[in-house]
């Protein structure tokens, strides 16, 4: 096998294993919220609009296991938790920039006709 030439089945998948992990309503927008410094759990919810506190925590949990974010629990009274980027998390930077510029050029084509 060419490793230069994928086949269509192999971008087939790895494109479903690329939306398995960001699929869904709330993920990306979770990322967008932590990676512009909403670290704390009720500052991610107030950016999220329409997001439950069940959901966010599932949506977290989910984030984490797949490496994307970090989860920081601090010894302080109250407990005091907060979710960062990790470093593996900015290789999306690129494709959350173009689909961001890819939403607003399509509400804009949309809009113009």
């Amino acid at each position: 096998m060419n490793d230069e030439k994928m086949t269509t089945e192999q971008s087939i998948k790895y494109m479903q294993d690329t939306l398995y992990v960001l699929n869904g309503k709330w993920k990306l927008p979770i990322l967008i919220a932590i990676h512009q410094g909403n670290n704390r759990f009720r500052e991610i919810q107030r950016c999220v609009s329409g997001i439950t506190s069940r959901v966010l925590s599932k949506e977290l949990k989910e984030l984490e296991l797949n490496k994307l974010i970090r989860r920081t629990v601090y010894d302080t009274s109250p407990v005091l938790v907060e979710y960062t980027p990790s470093s593996y998390c900015s290789t999306l930077q690129n494709l959350i920039e173009e689909m961001i510029k890819w939403g607003k050029d399509h509400r804009d084509k949309i809009r113009e006709e």
